[in-house]
Formats: C-alpha cells, structure tokens, sequence
C-alpha cells in the first residue's frame, strides 16, 4: 500500500519545542496537525538543475509523459545521477508546475530521502521552497516540490559580474536567517551553494532543496552548523567578487590563485564593501578572524544572524533620475500662428521693440507715478513716527504685563507634536510561535515597500481565543512622553484593531493585562492612527494586534486572515 505524506500541502504545526525531525515520523496520513495557525504561500520554486557525475546505482526507466499517482505527469528530465533523477513535471489536479525527485524503493537512501522530505514540509517556512509531497508507491519513492519559474539561481546572476552592495546584504541576510530557523528545528542543508539559493521577480530569497539534496546524495556532517555557516559565507564571497573563496573552480565561479590562501573580498576586487567583507571572512573557515579587527569567528547561522544585525544597516540604492527631453520649441509660439513661412535659407529679422513710454503722454504718467510715490513714502513715515512716539509713553510696567510667560497653557496648546525614533524592536510572543522576527526592523526602516506580516489564520477577524493577539515591542531610546502612534498597512478589509500599551523592556516581565494601555484603534484602510487622552512617558511601547482583516491571496501567502505593517511612527 502507498505509504504517503502531503504535511507542506495541510497544515503543518510548528509551535512545539521539539525538534522536526523528530516530528515527521508522527504525521498523521493526510498531514493534517491541529493549529489553527498556519502560513502555506502561493510561491513555486524550481527543482534542483546541477549536474553531477554518474553514481553506482541506475535511476528507473522513465520518460516524458509518465504519469505518478494519476496526478504528475513528468515533462522534462533535468538530473539523472547517483541512482535518482529529477524531473520539472506537471501537477494536473492543481494546474501547475512543479518538481520531482525519483528514486526506487531499494535504493540505499531511500528511507532517508523520505524522512527528510518529510521534516523539511513540516517546516512550513516560506523562505525555502515548500515539500509538496513525499510518496512510496511500489517500488518507487519520489519528492514532490514546489517550482518557480519566475526565480533566478545566483549562479545565473553572478555570470554577469558581482552583484550590488545592497543586493548582496540583503541575500546574506535573509539567507543566514533562514538557516537559522530551520537548525533551530534540528534541520540542516549541507548543500547549500550558488545553485541552491534563488531571488524571486519580487526581490525575495527562496532556498531550495533543504535536508532533501543532501540525502539524496548521502551526504551528513558532524558539525551541520559550522558547514552551513561556512557555506553561507561563500555564497557572499561570491556575491561580492563573483570568484569562488577556494582554490578549485565551482558553479562558474573562478577560484582563488593557488598558493595564496584565503584573502578577504576587499583585497580580491576593489570597491568591495568592507563590512560585508569582514562578514563573509568570519563565516567561512579561517580560524574565523579578519587581519583588520580580529573579530570572533561565526561557527553557527545564530551568530552569523547577529553579527549582521550589528553590522549598520545598508540602504538601497536612491533611484537614478532621468533628465527630461530638451525644451522644444512650436510654430504655435508668440504668435506665429497664420504667418507665412520663411523661404529656406533666408534670415528673418528680428524687430527691434519701440522705447517704452517716449512720448508726451507716457512722459506726464511717470512724473504722475513718481509723485505718487513720494507722498506715499511721507505719509508713511510720519506714521511710524507718531507709533513709536505712542509707545514709548508707555510705562515699563505695562510693557511688563504685556510679556508672555515661557509656561503659558497657549504656549503648551501650540507646541508642536515631535517624532519619536526608533531605536530598536522585538517581536512579543505571548503564546504559540512567532510571526515573522527577522523582519521586525522593517517597520521602522523608512521605506515603506518592506514590511513585517503576521501569518494567515483561518478565523477571524478577531484572534482570540486561539492566539491573544500578535505584536512588536519597540524601544525609544529613552523614556519619551508618548501621544500618538500612526502605522501604515498593507491589506485593508474588516478590520484591522491595534492597541498600544507602556511596558518596561523589549522582553516584558508582565503580560498584556498588566500592562498600561497608551491607546488602541481600529481601522478597514491602509492607515491607523491611536491617540491618547494624555501622553505617557515610557521608554518601551508595545504594538499589540487583536483583529486582523481577510485578505485575498498575494504572491507571498494564500487567502485569510492576516495583516502586514509596514511603518510605525511615535510622536509626543
């Protein structure tokens, strides 16, 4: 009987503590786990196109058109090694493409093959490309996955030259937090190179292959976060000098000059960025300290993690600007409309304009002007003069009382409200799992293109009693008097409602309930604004959501209830 596993497709429950790998071998048959909280996106990504050298045992004799549980249909293959094959095929029942791992049901890594396909789809993360299914029917045991045909492999985009600093910032860090979450979870690539890792039509990092390649090969490693780690670092040594940071060449990389060792990227191109070039020598094994700083080296994704997040944020590029077209000048101008035009070659003369006010008349109206103004300037002056006489009579005691106190209440009235930056933020789990905290910096980063987004509920608006509500604490710097808080949206729909509440630190000791609430709002738009009866003075304010809307499906989650902010602003 097919033993089968479709937990990337269902739900995949990832709040526990315990590890995924431990967790695969208890899906239940249809993948079905009990959380109402989920997050399956809408993205594909491509299947795996590297090529490799032949392997001992023989992958089974398929072809084009072959058909696996009456619902893949195989198109092309794109790998045939090592005993497996992997196709780009069609998934009929659903009307899109997807990718294909095979191998037979005897093969040595058979099992394996299984068990880690499994734990990756109970990942659900959906940064690496998702597990569609993973499947034993007969003799054959096969993979299915998601395919992007909108992505590009780094590898295509290194052929072309390095990639730009703010490109590469943002690959390493949405990489390296990734990798993160999957060890986190007891999961490890051991694969991860330039064919590995794609950027979507959207600017967004996919990882494809997670677990999955490297048993499909047989490979494992005693220290799965030292290797990722260092493979991380590779991958920005290769974005920044488009040369591979060892001495044989791989993935249409160049290698580094024998004999010489490993130098860092600044020293092999000039004009690299020195922060990331100290980045990618601390990740990559060289006893992980630069010749410059000596900084510590990073063994895990954890520590890669937060060197980044020390590292001062790097901006995208302003946009160029395009000069407009040279002012062209019409026929229609000064009235040059019904004229004749001008036989070629022949030089039109420009008339030379009259004097202005030559003759009898327009002599008599400026010396009528000029006399008009002189009396003007007289009366004037003489009533200045009569004003400040006025004044000065006055006594030094009624100059006094006319004097407006520093403290007045129309001076307090008048003031006008000051933003309030951020300098810093974490995201506030009260219970379950986190919503998106590496992306907790985009809400106050100043471009409102980025965001940080809850994950898609089933039900709502409202969020209790599953979830009490998700939120993100932010830090001022110092105790502020807080008045107002306006944060922009990304879904609209009924509704969206947003509490803020003073709190003592980014980790607070006291739930929601014993905390002091600053304000709360409830909007169906893009926008919201809270503001207090009274300003609260606080260093740390928590931005705590209860209701989210029902947005339609994006290209980065289906349909449900979910919201995404995209910038906050404080004011006192």
């Amino acid at each position: 009987m097919a033993e089968r596993s479709t937990a990337a497709v269902d739900v995949a429950d990832n709040s526990g503590d315990e590890p995924l790998t431990a967790q695969a071998d208890q899906s239940t048959a249809d993948g079905v786990a009990n959380n109402r909280e989920r997050d399956t996106d809408s993205d594909e990504a491509q299947g795996n196109h590297a090529s490799e050298e032949a392997g001992k045992t023989s992958p089974p004799e398929l072809h084009s058109g072959h058909k696996l549980a009456r619902r893949y249909r195989l198109e092309e293959c794109v790998t045939r090694l090592d005993g497996f094959s992997s196709w780009r095929a069609v998934d009929e029942k659903l009307r899109r493409a997807v990718g294909v791992h095979l191998l037979p049901a005897d093969h040595t890594r058979a099992r394996s093959v299984l068990a880690a396909a499994r734990s990756s789809a109970l990942l659900g993360d959906p940064r690496f490309v998702q597990v569609l299914d993973a499947v034993e029917d007969d003799d054959l045991v096969y993979v299915v996955h998601e395919w992007l045909p909108d992505a590009t492999e780094l590898t295509a985009l290194l052929a072309s030259g390095p990639l730009e600093v703010y490109d590469a910032y943002q690959m390493v860090s949405q990489v390296a937090s990734a990798m993160a979450a999957a060890h986190r979870e007891g999961l490890a690539h051991l694969r991860l190179s330039p064919n590995a890792v794609l950027r979507t039509s959207t600017g967004q990092w996919r990882i494809r292959g997670l677990a999955v390649n490297a048993a499909l090969r047989g490979i494992s490693s005693e220290t799965p976060q030292r290797t990722d780690t260092e493979a991380v670092g590779a991958l920005l040594y290769a974005t920044l000098t488009q040369r591979w940071p060892y001495e044989s060449d791989a993935h249409g990389l160049t290698g580094l000059p024998k004999d010489i060792g490993l130098i860092p990227p600044d020293q092999v191109r000039a004009g690299v960025h020195r922060g990331l070039s100290e980045l990618a020598m601390r990740a990559l094994a060289n006893d992980g300290a630069t010749a410059s700083r000596h900084e510590s080296p990073c063994t895990t994704p954890e520590e890669l993690v937060k060197a980044i997040g020390e590292m001062p944020r790097i901006r995208p590029p302003e946009p160029a600007y395009t000069a407009p077209p040279a002012y062209q000048r019409t026929a229609f101008q000064q009235g040059a409309y019904g004229r004749p035009a001008a036989h070629p070659g022949a030089t039109q003369p420009v008339p030379t304009p009259p004097p202005p006010l030559q003759s009898r008349t327009g002599k008599a109206l400026k010396w009528g002007v000029s006399a008009l103004l002189i009396a003007a300037l007289g009366l004037g002056s003489w009533q200045l003069a009569d004003a400040l006489m006025e004044r000065g009579g006055k006594t030094d005691d009624q100059n006094q009382t006319q004097t407006t106190d520093g403290n007045d209440k129309n001076d307090e009235r008048t003031r006008p409200v000051e933003p309030i930056s951020v300098q810093g933020a974490q995201e506030y789990v009260a219970s379950g799992s986190a919503q998106a905290p590496q992306d907790v910096a985009n809400t106050y980063d100043g471009d409102a293109s980025t965001f940080w987004r809850t994950k898609k509920y089933n039900e709502g608006p409202k969020l209790a009693p599953y979830k009490p509500g998700v939120g993100i604490v932010y830090d001022l710097g110092s105790p502020q008097d807080v008045s107002t808080a306006s944060i922009g949206l990304r879904y609209t729909g009924d509704h969206t409602t947003v509490h803020f509440y003073a709190t003592d630190s980014l980790s607070p000791s006291a739930g929601v309930d014993g905390m002091k609430e600053i304000a709360s709002s409830t909007t169906t738009g893009t926008s919201l604004t809270a503001k207090a009866s009274k300003a609260v003075k606080t260093r740390y304010v928590l931005l705590w959501m209860t209701d989210v809307p029902n947005a339609p499906s994006d290209g980065y989650s289906g349909a449900g209830y979910k919201q995404a902010i995209t910038d906050v602003t404080f004011k006192g």
